[in-house]
């Protein structure tokens, strides 16, 4: 069987989960979903990253210890994604023994192997505290940080240990020569492409008198124990949530890919890789780097007030029908926007009045005409008309293209317009009227129903909760999550027993928001 293990990139623990969060974790759900239905060993990792000095100040502000912050806000995020159904295997906490081990006999493992990779350095520069990095001056603008732009950059100088980033550009230009798929999508990869171009620095990787961290395992010449630079605690959680140090790890290492936001590529695809090969360790596979979800063309900063209460906008119509928006309305390899009325819009055009009517009028037709047991039918056009968009569906979701999961949505879209035309083309009701074409009938619902059950299996990485409930109205066997794309061309409902009951997706009235 086939292993297919799928990270995103751990939250950080200073405040409530948001849109963007939503739209990553909703996006990597879908891709392991796909592969569970592919038949593979799927290990889906989650979890928060809950060190450093943006925690330790939020927790100050609060007149609360640090581990109680994280704590309560981990609670919040692990009840978001249980609220959002994802299907996560594992919830890493960077705080965790198990982790905090792992990340010291990695850090040690470098140093046995490649010692002159860590260094001690007094270093000085604007020092950003909401992406916890020092800042080039590419990523200033006006003196602030342009991913941060309402925080004040602070001028920082000490004495710490710094990482040998410059000696694996060679390495890392090799890397992207001969492994061009190991970052996409590809303009994702030319931004990194063009950052080796200019040259790496080395990088500071403690902080002093930065108690809120792993403390570091080597101590500066004068006898200071510092603490972690907290990316050199965060990165390591995909490779420590493998039981690394211990030999089991390689059961699940290397991962296939990390699914990550494009602001973290150069953390993801230069300073990770780096580590790994200091400690000669192997490399993931591919990272995949989404874009920005706005609101109304602003990107959400909880600090300039751009926000939306994620709550809220999964209230409005339910989880599957949020999962489902962001998926078809976001484009996974690059930005896209969140409105209220374009989330109204989308709704009751493809989910209450294009799918959910497809499914309510079928269902009520097989139980006026057939007594609710599905006839049989052959195989005909519909069917094959379908397969092709499949295979686009299939192109889009297996990895061979990236994970472009708004194309697989509209390719299996393009299915359910063809099951309304089909319906309206047909006409049941005229066909009902004359036994001798009772066998025409017989087709035609035997198709439709066919076609809702393929709907289900390939809809279920999205919306599982939804699909489920459709599955069962028409009397599929066992869960939506046991059938399996191998099955799938093969798919055959003759002699369910139909069951129609609470419409899927009820037509929204204007919420006037």
């Amino acid at each position: 069987m086939p292993q297919f293990y799928i990270t995103t990139a751990i939250d950080y623990a200073n405040g409530d989960p948001h849109l963007g969060h939503a739209l990553e974790k909703i996006g990597a759900d879908a891709i392991a979903r796909y592969r569970r239905l592919r038949g593979d060993d799927v290990r889906f990792l989650m979890g928060m990253d809950e060190h450093g000095q943006k925690v330790a100040q939020a927790a100050a502000e609060r007149g609360v210890a640090p581990q109680a912050l994280v704590d309560t806000i981990a609670a919040t995020f692990e009840a978001m994604w249980r609220r959002l159904d994802v299907s996560y295997d594992q919830f890493i906490r960077t705080t965790q023994p198990a982790h905090k081990a792992g990340v010291r006999a990695l850090i040690t493992r470098i140093h046995e192997r490649n010692p002159a990779d860590f260094y001690e350095q007094t270093y000085e520069g604007w020092y950003c505290v909401g992406c916890e990095l020092f800042k080039r001056k590419d990523e200033i603008v006006d003196g602030k940080c342009v991913l941060h732009p309402t925080r004040e950059l602070q001028w920082t100088q000490e004495h710490n240990w710094f990482f040998r980033l410059t000696r694996y550009q060679d390495f890392l230009k090799s890397l992207f020569a001969s492994r061009p798929e190991f970052l996409r999508p590809e303009t994702r990869r030319n931004e990194i492409l063009s950052l080796l171009d200019q040259g790496l620095e080395d990088i500071s990787i403690t902080r002093s008198r930065l108690t809120w961290a792993i403390p570091f395992p080597l101590r500066t010449s004068d006898g200071e124990e510092q603490g972690t630079w907290v990316w050199f605690d965060a990165l390591p959680n995909y490779l420590t949530a493998t039981g690394y140090p211990d030999a089991s790890y390689t059961r699940w290492w290397p991962a296939q890919v990390h699914v990550i936001g494009k602001d973290i590529t150069r953390l993801h695809c230069v300073i990770w890789p780096a580590m790994l090969q200091a400690a000669e360790l192997p490399l993931p596979e591919s990272v995949w780097a989404h874009g920005f979800v706005s609101l109304g063309g602003e990107r959400f900063s909880k600090s300039a007030g751009v926000k939306l209460e994620l709550g809220d906008a999964i209230d409005r119509f339910g989880p599957d029908a949020f999962r489902y928006f962001l998926a078809r309305e976001v484009p996974f390899d690059g930005d896209g926007s969140f409105s209220w009325e374009r989330f109204e819009d989308r709704y009751n055009a493809d989910l209450a009045n294009a799918w959910g009517n497809l499914a309510s009028r079928t269902i009520a037709m097989v139980e006026r005409y057939r007594g609710g047991v599905v006839p049989a039918a052959p195989r005909g056009g519909v069917d094959d008309a379908d397969a092709a968009d499949y295979a686009v569906y299939h192109a889009a979701m297996d990895g061979s293209r990236g994970y472009l999961l708004h194309e697989a949505l509209r390719a299996v879209w393009l299915t359910v317009a063809r099951g309304n035309e089909y319906v309206d083309r047909q006409a049941p009701w005229k066909l009902a009227k004359d036994p001798a074409l009772a066998g025409e009938l017989d087709a035609t619902l035997g198709t439709l129903i066919r076609q809702l059950a393929r709907h289900c299996v390939a809809l279920h990485p999205f919306m599982p909760g939804k699909t489920q409930a459709l599955w069962e109205q028409l009397g599929g066997p066992g869960r939506v999550s046991d059938q399996r794309f191998a099955d799938f061309g093969a798919l055959d409902a003759t002699g369910w027993k139909v069951a129609k009951g609470e419409p899927l997706f009820p037509k929204a009235v204007s919420s006037g928001q």
